[in-house]
């Protein structure tokens, strides 16, 4: 470690470190514009000029490499002079718009200006203007403000994977844009906007509401996936007016996903249920919460009553807090149902016995970046978890091996060193494949039960080199993603992954549904587990089965079923068959609002405190940050007086540590990562399904109804394209159809007509029509054969 003087400060550094990052670890400022310690050194922007010894200039902080002996100064006269040199050399072109800029109050360029800036410009000359581009509808742009940094192009290429943005010209003619002028298109483009220094990038849907000195700045947690990205609310007049990213190295370091930073526009949107609603003759009415509370009570009662507890049916979000998801089983166990679940996307529930206490991802988030070879099951990667696609991006370009099975040939961003693209939408085949070739590399004799299992299975080619991957890596890790959870052999795929885990002394995980679906487990919100993992009772119907078999009464809290149902329509069709509906959620729907007989309003994720776990097991808090809209009530103090009115008994907790204290007395040590028991299938259920097969993945921006109600998120490319029919080439040719034509789709649920889209990542046999969409509700479960007709 070379020693060296900063400022006449001697300090220990490592070797190889840039002047401006050791000064940093000092706290010694140096101005910059273009240095990002997330980003590659560009050096372009010379704001970081310093005075180094026996050096005939200047030289750039970020770019000098320190050496044994070196000593610098970073406010002796020549530095000094240097860097006000820059700053008059940049702003000789930038306009004097600082008081209708967004950027003004935080602008980096403002702050450095006033230590480095003139007070009288020299240049007299006409400055350049430069024609605004129209990035999409989540970053505006005022391009003449642009100082060239560059930070933007080199996130895109380095960080996210997609380069969307270049620079074009030389010197003044200098332009940050777009190829051929299309838009920003990523999941995760938003990022731009924090790392622009200027105001040349700012937030399209926050522009003109408020200035950087009227908010005020509070810590909460997004809660649209199960990373759980730590963030700072913005607020002004108890209003949220932006989410930026709080820098958190563990979780999601300094970035955010689209949908977690532009969600609030939802928080204000007209469906926000401001008070309680009663259906009175024939008609849903406004009542006071007490009058609600009691209807509600009553009308559950009465259908216990008549028909039995195991009537009752209660389907929970995964994005609800720990509390409200443990108040909401005791509510239901203590009136003698033991149907409650939050698995509303899954199909398959063969194997839940088997399943671990919580579902977990198995690793660290940051240890990602760690590992040797990393194998995707049924995920696509980029859309599902935009934030740890970051982590698997950076993962690959160490030189680590990624290997993904899907049922598409997803786009990645990051290289991948095999890519199989199930036929059919058969994962359970290719990776029942890949576990034979594991186990003949592993040369494991001794197992009959996993030999009859996989005798008739012949691993190809492809299958072969997953595998030997598998075997060689020393650290490999296992992920099944939501499609694979979606999967109807997603018991089977989960448990023959958890078999090629331990075979290969591999770990093994899952990116859960929700924000918060580790919490629902803990808590209880399964019907054949109680709190902390206990077996439950009596084991009660799971979410497919609560609508495959309709029920008398439901409870839905904060679920849309024809939106959060694997089943779409059918779910709908089968809870407004019931005799009682109660519906606790932050939004009211139209769908709803038909045949609901009561409206219990609740805070949405930035009015409510709670816990959410997320997908390594870590325990966060979300904080109620403003005031709850109209007169709804924060969940788990409504879940409190409707067990109160019910005469139940546990509900008597003053304020929500008591319901927190309540569920961890109730939790006994466990492992940092429980895995599934090992416990493989008598036999694998390979698809014999003739027909084109229906591949149906969440769209990135339908997982929830707050996402769904944003409105720059939903003017997106990857919300306007969706409901549409995706399909190669070849099964276009046999239907004898183009792109853009209209084709009707059958399947066993309904029937839709629908525009065709040429993919030639979609495989044989396969169509690809997503989910959670207006137009394609009525199709049913996924996987599932349908009809294709002109």
């Amino acid at each position: 470690m070379p020693k060296i003087e900063i400022d006449g400060i001697e300090v220990e550094a490592d070797a190889g470190a840039m002047i401006i990052q050791v000064a940093d670890k000092m706290d010694i400022p140096i101005p910059r514009f273009c240095y990002h310690n997330k980003l590659s050194i560009a050096a372009n922007c010379r704001m970081c000029l310093v005075h180094v010894d026996k050096a005939p200039k200047a030289l750039p902080a970020c770019a000098t490499p320190i050496t044994e002996g070196m000593k610098v100064w970073t406010k002796s006269k020549t530095a000094v002079d240097a860097q006000k040199s820059v700053m008059e050399f940049l702003l000789i072109n930038h306009p004097l718009d600082c008081p209708i800029c967004d950027q003004g109050g935080e602008c980096e360029l403002q702050d450095v200006s006033m230590d480095y800036g003139r007070d009288v410009s020299r240049f007299t000359e006409q400055k350049r203007v430069v024609v605004d581009k129209n990035l999409g509808p989540l970053i505006a742009t005022d391009m003449t403000r642009c100082i060239q940094c560059t930070r933007c192009v080199r996130f895109g290429a380095e960080v996210a994977g997609f380069r969307e943005l270049g620079a074009t010209g030389r010197t003044e003619y200098m332009e940050i844009t777009t190829f051929i002028e299309q838009n920003v298109t990523s999941e995760v483009s938003g990022n731009i906007i924090d790392l622009c220094p200027v105001g040349a990038l700012t937030s399209k849907p926050f522009r003109f509401r408020a200035r950087a000195w009227e908010l005020d700045q509070f810590a909460t947690i997004a809660s649209h996936d199960c990373v759980g990205s730590n963030v700072y609310a913005h607020v002004r007049n108890n209003v949220v007016m932006r989410i930026v990213p709080k820098h958190c190295e563990e979780i999601n370091e300094v970035w955010l996903a689209d949908r977690d930073r532009f969600s609030y526009e939802a928080l204000l949107h007209e469906d926000r249920l401001r008070k309680p609603l009663m259906r009175k003759t024939h008609k849903m009415q406004i009542v006071s919460w007490v009058e609600a509370l009691k209807y509600a009570t009553a009308g559950i009662d009465l259908v216990i009553k008549n028909y039995g507890a195991e009537q009752l049916g209660v389907l929970a979000s995964p994005n609800a807090t720990l509390e409200e998801f443990y108040l909401l089983q005791l509510v239901t166990r203590s009136l003698g149902s033991p149907n409650i679940d939050h698995r509303l996307r899954q199909q398959d529930f063969s194997a839940q016995e088997h399943a671990p206490l919580y579902p977990n991802l198995g690793i660290r988030l940051k240890d990602i970046e760690n590992l040797d070879c990393l194998f995707i099951i049924g995920m696509h990667v980029h859309k599902e978890q935009p934030i740890a696609a970051l982590r698997i991006r950076k993962l690959a370009k160490k030189g680590a091996k990624v290997c993904m099975l899907n049922t598409v040939h997803f786009a990645a961003n990051f290289p991948v060193a095999a890519d199989i693209c199930a036929t059919a939408g058969d994962l359970l085949g290719p990776l029942a494949g890949i576990a034979k070739a594991v186990l003949t590399l592993k040369n494991i004799a001794d197992e009959p039960a996993v030999h009859k299992l996989l005798a008739n299975i012949q691993s190809t080619t492809a299958e072969q080199q997953i595998a030997e991957l598998l075997v060689q890596s020393p650290k490999t890790h296992l992920i099944l993603g939501m499609e694979a959870q979606m999967h109807p052999h997603a018991s089977q795929l989960q448990l023959l992954a958890t078999y090629i885990a331990a075979v290969t002394g591999a770990t093994c995980g899952v990116f859960s549904d929700g924000a918060n679906a580790a919490g629902a487990w803990l808590a209880g919100c399964v019907p054949h587990r109680e709190v902390g993992g206990k077996i439950a009772s009596k084991i009660g119907k799971n979410a497919l089965e609560m609508l495959q078999e309709p029920l008398k009464c439901y409870v839905l809290y904060n679920i849309e079923p024809d939106f959060d149902s694997v089943l779409g329509q059918h779910a709908l069709e089968s809870i407004a068959a019931a005799d009682f509906v109660v519906v606790i959620s932050a939004y009211q729907s139209d769908a709803l609002l038909e045949f609901a007989d009561v409206f219990l309003p609740i805070a949405a994720f930035t009015e409510n405190q709670g816990t959410i776990i997320n997908c390594e097991g870590t325990w966060q808090t979300t904080n109620a940050i403003v005031h709850p809209f109209g007169d709804s009530r924060p969940g788990w103090k409504v879940l409190r007086v409707l067990g109160n009115l019910a005469g139940l008994t546990g509900f008597n907790q003053d304020n929500l540590d008591e319901v927190t204290n309540a569920i961890k007395t109730q939790l006994q040590p466990t492992p940092v990562f429980p895995m599934w028991h090992l416990a493989l299938p008598d036999r694998l259920d390979l698809n014999t399904l003739s027909g084109i097969i229906r591949i149906a993945p969440i769209p990135l921006y339908a997982v929830d109804n707050v996402v769904r109600r944003a409105a720059a998120l939903q003017a997106t490319e990857d919300a306007i394209n969706q409901p549409t029919v995706h399909m190669n080439s070849n099964t276009a040719k046999h239907l004898q159809v183009s792109a853009g034509k209209t084709i009707h789709v059958k399947s066993p649920y309904g029937k839709v007509k629908l525009a065709v889209t040429i993919d030639e990542s979609i495989g044989e046999r396969a169509v690809l029509i997503y989910q959670a969409t207006m137009s394609t509700n009525y199709l049913g479960l996924p996987f599932s054969v349908v009809e294709l007709s002109v």
